[in-house]
């Protein structure tokens, strides 16, 4: 017997974990619903949600290029495409609503549902709201936010801070069984270093160099994630400076994780740049963030992003600049040291979680 649905929805947004994440959470609190994914096949999103088991709807887009020339009529060419086969998309399954996380993933959606006069919602991330949002969120019928900040820049009327939608398993998963999902030793005191799902060249860098020393003098258990596209690299030089870093049970390194919950949940301290959605996981997992934000960001996002939770007390700040193995040791060591420091840290990032952003989000999106 088929299953029968309410209704159908699409969500849509790719390239980056940033705007996967916050679309899958919401199309899992979409219950009782058909719910379709459109992305590019091409990006993470398309692995991430097949295997949740959703169905996938294929459209070829990319960024938008920054100067006018050939490679911009080109990539015109395409959007216009991607458009017509997103309109397509609307015709066939005939979604009642769109839920966007913004990014160039999403614009061909969004274009379409103007053409087709379907109803949409849009989600944005940072403090600094991304060109597509700005652009595009005029006509949605809500724009949720994760910062009151980011409401001046939002050219529509309603606009909702509801923090990020995440995962219901960052309120639910318990550190015990995040660490049994890793096999390592959820009472021991954990390090994450991770520059987000495409790495971080300067994080890597410095943690290559202090990875011996945190497992072996400190005593820390260290989960390190390198990016897909800088792992071979890195284990080549942790192999110079750290020959038998294969057998040192404390150590964890992998390109990246799938299951990042567990990671998180099993982390006293996590060194990370300042992407919204990290900062909203860091702090649904209790953990003392210390922050490295990416200079080049858009809009300087990562720092505004960083420096608010630095304003409530919830983390410690690094810039890129300022990042080598003498800081990064520094700021580690004065926590080790200092268990109230850490707890404090904890305590106020804690605070700035908000689990119920899907569920407002969900809320928006069933009203329509």
């Amino acid at each position: 017997m088929s299953e029968v649905y309410n209704k159908t929805y699409f969500v849509t947004g790719g390239g980056t974990g940033g705007h996967i994440y916050p679309a899958l959470a919401i199309a899992d609190a979409l219950e009782n619903s058909k719910v379709y994914y459109v992305g590019s096949k091409r990006n993470m999103e398309f692995e991430l949600a097949t295997k949740k088991g959703y169905k996938f709807l294929h459209v070829s887009v990319s960024g938008m290029p920054r100067k006018l020339n050939p490679k911009f009529f080109i990539w015109g060419i395409k959007l216009v495409k991607a458009i017509i086969r997103s309109v397509r998309y609307i015709k066939k399954y005939k979604p009642d609503a769109v839920f966007a996380t913004g990014g160039y993933v999403s614009a061909p959606m969004i274009f379409a549902c103007r053409i087709t006069k379907t109803p949409y919602i849009m989600h944005d991330c940072d403090a600094m709201p991304g060109l597509v949002t700005r652009r595009l969120c005029k006509r949605a019928k809500y724009v949720t936010l994760a910062f009151e900040k980011a409401k001046k820049f939002i050219p529509n009327k309603h606009a909702v801070v509801t923090g990020n939608p995440i995962r219901e398993e960052f309120e639910t998963l318990s550190r015990e069984q995040a660490g049994t999902n890793l096999g390592i030793d959820s009472r021991k005191l954990t390090l994450c270093i991770m520059g987000g799902s495409q790495g971080a060249k300067s994080i890597n860098n410095t943690a290559i160099e202090l990875l011996k020393e945190f497992s072996q003098e400190l005593n820390l258990q260290v989960i390190f994630q390198t990016g897909k596209k800088n792992y071979e690299e890195v284990i080549e030089n942790i192999r110079k400076i750290y020959p038998a870093f294969e057998q040192d049970k404390n150590l964890i390194i992998k390109p990246y994780f799938m299951d990042m919950i567990s990671v998180l949940k099993s982390s006293d301290i996590v060194v990370s740049r300042a992407g919204s959605l990290s900062l909203s996981e860091i702090c649904a997992s209790g953990a003392a963030p210390i922050l490295v934000p990416y200079p080049h960001a858009a809009a300087n996002h990562q720092r505004i992003n960083a420096k608010y939770l630095l304003e409530m007390g919830a983390c410690v700040y690094i810039e890129d600049k300022d990042l080598d193995p003498n800081k990064l040791r520094e700021e580690i060591v004065s926590m080790v040291e200092n268990p109230v420091k850490i707890n404090y840290l904890k305590q106020n990032s804690s605070h700035l979680a908000k689990f119920d952003a899907a569920k407002r989000i969900v809320e928006l999106i069933q009203s329509l």
